[in-house]
């Protein structure tokens, strides 16, 4: 039996397999809006099946159809999910927006969703924007909430921001034949593999840890190549594509991701626990702090929320080596206000149903010493008091 490599290993490597072949060491860059061809009888026949989200061997047509450095993002990222196929997208929520409008196309617009979630998930599921129903359930009581035209069961785990973890394996049981959607990005496929334990569909935004440094927008789907043909067609009609150097970007991310990750969680979990201790802090969300899965995530991550006694908007300014932005999963540290910045556009009522008090900060641990970041967070911690 073959040894399977290690998923550091297919980091690496993912996605640039043919590369020596090429007489290449790096990944070419192919910025082409189009591709001329003198057939234009064969060029018609490939856009037709292009436009069925099927994609031929041979030479791109058109940007929007696909790109074949954006292509070799997803090969990569679908390897170290494990699945068949991965498509791409301008950010996370064009990747969930399209997952969305493939249950509404296929009549099937009811959605199940876990709390919490990205805020802005939760928005654009309350508000029907996109023609889909919404019903909220907790884990245990998915099963019930199922109907004939449910399409998608949703859920985020850990749950952004408050880190809440949910065994996929028992969830996905309960959807029974409706596929289930887990945004793994606070995990990342170093830490855990949703389709390992059941789930038929992973969402990332890939703006955060797959990127890694604060510098692309991005968003990805990895699932079946079922499934992926439907998420194709839908990102050539609506256009919502990749940019090819956000494709580059984020393939090179690829390589340094189980690195990063596995640094930022070690990081992560020695803060929650000194924020534990600390007497200006009435509560800290982190895996490590809570019964968890088993054998579902790695570690307990590289994202930690907590809660303070003093004025957390004193405390963000406080800051001075931690970086005080929205966002996660770049390679300085970020802290945020969750229910100012990326929960803000929830109803009040459910943010704080689901545990995000106005009192909650949530920080990404970064690559920089963790005695650094103590110091300006308690230091910060105690100006807050203040």
């Amino acid at each position: 039996m073959t040894r399977r490599e290690a998923l550091a290993t297919r980091a690496v490597h993912a996605g640039r397999d043919d590369l020596t072949d090429l007489g290449l060491h790096a990944p070419p860059l192919d910025l082409s809006t189009t591709y001329p061809s003198r057939d234009s009888l064969e060029e018609a026949r490939r856009l037709d099946v292009l436009a069925t989200g099927e994609m031929p061997p041979g030479p791109p047509v058109y940007g929007r159809a696909g790109n074949p450095t954006v292509a070799r993002f997803e090969t990569a990222l679908a390897e170290l999910e494990g699945c068949e196929a991965a498509v791409a997208f301008a950010s996370g929520m064009a990747a969930l927006t399209a997952c969305l409008l493939a249950a509404v196309a296929a009549g099937r617009p009811h959605v199940v969703a876990v709390r919490p979630l990205y805020g802005t998930s939760d928005h654009l599921l309350s508000s029907g924007l996109l023609g889909t129903e919404v019903t909220w359930a907790e884990p245990g009581k998915v099963a019930p909430s199922l109907r004939a035209d449910t399409g998608l069961v949703l859920v985020e785990t850990p749950a952004n921001p408050t880190l809440t973890e949910v065994d996929l394996r028992a969830l996905a049981d309960e959807c029974g034949d409706v596929p289930l959607l887990a945004d793994n990005t606070f995990a990342t496929p170093v830490l855990q593999r949703p389709a390992e334990h059941g789930a038929r569909m992973v969402l990332h935004s890939a703006t955060k840890f797959l990127g890694g440094h604060g510098d692309v927008l991005g968003g990805v789907v990895a699932c079946d190549e079922s499934r992926a043909r439907t998420l194709r067609q839908l990102r050539f009609v609506t256009g919502a594509v990749l940019h090819p150097l956000a494709g580059y970007l984020l393939l090179r991310g690829l390589a340094t991701l189980p690195l990063r990750v596995r640094a930022a969680s070690a990081t992560a979990g020695e803060l929650a626990a000194r924020l534990a201790a600390h007497p200006r802090v009435t509560r800290v969300f982190h895996p490590t702090v809570r019964p968890r899965p088993a054998g579902q995530m790695e570690t307990g991550g590289p994202v930690l929320a907590f809660e303070t006694d003093g004025d957390p908007h004193a405390l963000i300014a406080a800051v001075r080596l931690i970086t005080p932005a929205v966002s996660l999963g770049s390679t300085d540290t970020l802290i945020q206000h969750p229910a100012s910045i990326s929960h803000r556009i929830m109803d009040p009522e459910d943010r704080t149903a689901t545990g995000i008090s106005d009192r909650l900060l949530r920080l990404s641990a970064g690559l920089e010493d963790v005695d650094d970041l103590w110091a300006d967070l308690s230091r910060a911690l105690d100006a807050a008091a203040r």
